[in-house]
């Protein structure tokens, strides 16, 4: 199934986010997340790869897996910016083998080809996009950026960059997390004003420690509303309550995501279950 195929059915979509596993151990836990996740029907799960040695066999290899032995719906993260175009060829020839038949084409973290051989193709997510668009084999999703991408210099010349990737072929969007809703519906307010018309899938995360957030917020330039960072600060000596106000924060951002249009969710599970399930069970029966 396409993930542009449950798109148009009107359904609002679920999703899951994982990370190829490095160690035996990093493997146990994502196969018994992945398993209890199984149980949420979610309408697909992705799996991310960095932009650096062989990490996109690893992504091609977990989706494959993961789809063979457990049934899930799977679409494999594609970085370009440090691969030629006969290797992506070849990475998309490995995930046809396997049928999977999902993209979300990105371009990729430039920290991650330092070191590298700088022969590459690419530079633009959107050059991926119209090269994997002309195959014609997969449903491609690109990402966006509700306060627009670190490198951009501002929102607006980042969503004319995002327009030249919609009309390049990118067939829906997934959003980096945010923690204030605002941000996506002006978002949304900007992009269908520069004409992009592709559903915007909303991606949450919750946040299970101030380190945590720390780190999003100087990789990915999040803000973050006071009433949270407050409440990471009040309970930071209690991993349970911690956990509760966090769940209880993605559920309400959730839940009025969802009443107000967005499509579906995309939850970003760091390879654990028991946040996303809470957070999915406490939204998805009033989704309709």
């Amino acid at each position: 199934m396409r993930v542009t195929e449950r798109l148009k059915s009107g359904k609002k979509l679920f999703s899951f986010e994982f990370f190829p596993p490095k160690t035996e151990e990093d493997a146990k836990r994502l196969f018994d997340s992945a398993r209890v996740l199984k149980a949420l029907e979610p309408d697909f799960v992705s799996i991310t790869n960095s932009s650096s040695g062989s990490a996109p066999y690893r992504t091609v290899a977990m989706a494959g897996v993961l789809k063979a032995e457990l049934g899930l719906e799977t679409v494999a993260h594609l970085t370009c910016v440090a691969h030629t175009r006969a290797e992506i060829s070849e990475i998309c020839r490995r995930l046809k083998e396997m049928n999977v038949k999902n993209i979300l084409a990105l371009r990729g973290d430039i920290h991650n080809i330092d070191g590298l051989s700088p022969r590459r193709d690419y530079s633009y997510a959107t050059q991926l996009v119209a090269d994997l668009k002309a195959t014609g084999d997969f449903s491609l999703g690109g990402a966006c950026y509700p306060e627009k991408h670190p490198d951009a210099p501002s929102l607006d010349e980042d969503i004319l960059r995002l327009k030249e990737k919609v009309d390049a072929g990118a067939e829906y969007l997934i959003t980096q997390l945010f923690f204030e809703n605002s941000h996506y519906f002006r978002f949304l307010d900007k992009v269908l004003a520069a004409g992009i018309s592709v559903p915007v899938i909303p991606g949450l995360m919750p946040v299970t420690g101030y380190k945590q957030l720390s780190n999003f917020t100087q990789m990915m330039k999040v803000s973050v509303p006071a009433e949270l960072r407050a409440g990471l600060e009040r309970w930071a000596d209690d991993k349970e309550s911690l956990f509760k106000f966090s769940v209880e924060h993605a559920s309400a951002q959730a839940a009025e995501l969802l009443a107000r249009g967005a499509p579906g969710l995309h939850l970003y599970t760091l390879n654990r279950s028991r946040a996303a399930i809470a957070i999915l069970k406490n939204v998805k029966g009033k989704a309709g």
